[in-house]
């Protein structure tokens, strides 16, 4: 058994030795290195290293149960994972605990869908998974990880685009500067909430790899999720640059918006998810491309509807502010469609509001947005968007079919593919997602919101 990501760490990487612990303090022992076989594995008797991090052999549930509730049997991982990370926070600093692993646990187990853990989850199942009690728990521990990854991905994207609200409350560099609001300005220009997210985006990022490296696993899952895990974040980034790039330089090309679209979200968002689900039931390869095509069908049509939210979308439906993808004047599809159409129909009135509007940051009025909303509709752009989506469903879900997932997680599959895409789930295809209780998560979430000087409500 080794654990996850440790191929690629090399004997004793990122590990502190016994001259870097702290006075008092033994130094780490989680890999012996005197013993031939220490790489990767954990010699010592007990429950090993993961134990130790929030992640140790835990009552695994009944994969019966977990099915009934998936968004809960993650968030207990969660809760358990960040009560440690909190509590070794904790003994770093007390002030680097309360506003920035406090922001990031109570950030992380309040609000969302946990819509990746549940395509890792049902990707898992679709492909006969739940029989080996270790691959259960590792299924929901990784679970837990693709959480901290999204989060680093949202605190780092409301940075970039300037966003000052994220699922109806103050995105965290906002609540930053309003917990220093007497702070001095920073002598570089930079504001202090700003430096201050970048790095609790990077502490999410540091947990959830941590965390993922110490996820036992048998050997060969271990090779294919660890190279699933690195794949993923490198892809990532790459769609968030692509999508800053298209900004800066005014992009206005409907194929690039999707590239970005694709690297960005649908890649991490479903595809991976669910191939990692696969990797981990040791599926064929076969299956293992169905369920991808299936999930980049998904996450496609995942990020067109949110395209479409941050175009018509209103902030108590999508906890941002209305209309901010006009103000930040992002290269999505749907904007570049609306240029295309207007273009090729010689409607002037519609390119000039779309000029005037696209970008326009605070300057956009609530009548500038009401006139974008009305180009997008008047010009077939809407129901353009929608046409592909609900193809892009439909596309996802014959290739679900054609995986042949397990009996019992066709109709699930089905129901989250539609459920993420905004389209309605016909009445026979099971419960809709759930989402992560507010003000739920248990003990961490509970002690992550013991802190003074936040502005979290």
């Amino acid at each position: 058994m080794v654990r996850a990501g440790a191929e690629a760490e090399g004997p004793g990487a990122g590990r502190p030795s016994a001259q870097c612990a702290p006075r008092g303090r033994p130094a780490p022992t989680a890999l012996r290195e005197d013993r031939p076989d220490a790489v990767g594995r954990d010699p010592r008797p007990g429950p090993g290293p993961a134990a130790e991090h929030g992640l140790g052999p835990a009552p695994v549930p009944d994969p019966a149960r977990i099915d009934a509730d998936v968004t809960a049997a993650v968030g207990q991982v969660l809760d358990a994972l960040l009560s440690d990370r909190l509590a070794e926070a904790a003994r770093v600093d007390a002030l680097f605990r309360q506003d920035v692993a406090g922001r990031i646990a109570d950030f992380t187990l309040h609000g969302g869908r946990r819509r990746r853990s549940q395509f890792l989850w049902w990707g898992f199942r679709a492909c006969g998974g739940g029989a080996d009690p270790l691959r259960v728990a590792a299924c929901l521990r990784i679970g837990a990880c693709l959480e901290l990854i999204q989060t680093c991905a949202l605190v780092h994207d409301d940075v970039m685009d300037g966003s000052r609200r994220r699922r109806g409350r103050p995105a965290v560099h906002a609540s930053f500067d309003s917990a220093y609001v007497a702070a001095p300005p920073a002598p570089t220009g930079v504001p202090f909430g700003v430096s201050a997210a970048i790095l609790a985006g990077d502490l999410a990022l540091v947990w959830a790899d941590d965390s993922f490296a110490l996820t036992p696993l048998p050997g060969g899952a271990a090779r294919a999720v660890g190279r699933l895990w690195r794949a993923m974040r490198t892809e990532m980034v790459a769609g968030q640059y692509l999508d800053v790039h298209a900004q800066a330089v005014a992009s206005r090309s409907s194929s690039r918006a999707m590239r970005a679209a694709y690297l960005k979200t649908a890649l991490y968002s479903a595809e991976r998810p669910l191939a990692l689900g696969a990797a981990l039931a040791d599926a064929g390869h076969a299956r293992t491309r169905a369920l991808r095509s299936a999930g980049r069908c998904a996450g496609l049509a995942f990020q067109l509807r949110d395209d479409l939210a941050g175009i018509f979308g209103a902030e108590e439906d999508t906890g941002k502010a209305a209309g901010e993808d006009v103000r930040a004047g992002k290269a999505s599809y749907p904007l570049a469609v609306a240029r295309l159409r207007a273009r090729s129909q010689d409607d002037h009135r519609a390119l000039a509001v779309l000029d005037d509007c696209i970008g326009a940051g605070g300057g956009l009025t609530a009548d500038g947005l009401a006139r974008v909303r009305d180009v997008l509709t008047t010009t077939g752009t809407r129901a353009a968007v929608e046409r592909r989506i609900a193809r892009l469903v439909a596309q996802g879900l014959r290739h679900v079919a054609r995986a042949e997932p397990a009996p019992g997680t066709e109709l699930r599959l089905r129901a989250l593919m539609r459920e993420a895409a905004g389209v309605p789930s016909a009445g026979s295809e099971g419960p809709p997602a759930q989402a992560a209780a507010p003000g739920g998560g248990g003990a961490a979430a509970g002690r992550a919101g013991q802190r003074t000087g936040g502005t979290h409500s």
